[in-house]
């Protein structure tokens, strides 16, 4: 039963391609671990869970670690994206796009020319 209320926790997961995840139910406590690649990814599963549960829900444990804690996240430029656009999506404030900027100069030259297929770190704040 508590499986079936974060089910949607468990597909997110899933498509987020967590590494050496486990689920296993327990006393009706669902018990969630995995690796996350970024600190970006855990926070979105953290959050899918606060959704469901409440900001403090007593139904599931979840350990979820993250592989590599250098950067907040990797993201692959999109058609129409801008670091601005970037930046207010991770940050929740577009003229943070300067960090990203800085964090990319090795293949930034200019924070007003970026190209879709290029990867970039967007850093921890």
């Amino acid at each position: 039963m508590v499986k079936a209320k974060y089910q949607d926790v468990l597909e997110l997961g899933e498509s987020l391609e967590i590494a050496d995840g486990s689920v296993s139910e327990e006393n009706g406590v669902l018990k969630v671990k995995g690796t996350a690649k970024t600190q970006y990814e855990k926070n979105l599963l953290w959050d899918k869970i606060k959704a469901i549960g409440g900001d403090n829900p007593q139904d599931i444990k979840a350990d979820i670690r993250v592989a590599d804690d250098s950067v907040y996240h990797r993201h692959t430029v999109k058609s129409g994206e801008t670091l601005g656009k970037i930046a207010k999506h991770y940050y929740g404030d577009p003229m943070k796009y300067k960090q990203i900027f800085s964090a990319n100069t090795d293949i930034l030259k200019n924070p007003d020319l970026i190209h879709p297929g290029q990867e970039l770190i967007i850093p921890n704040l």
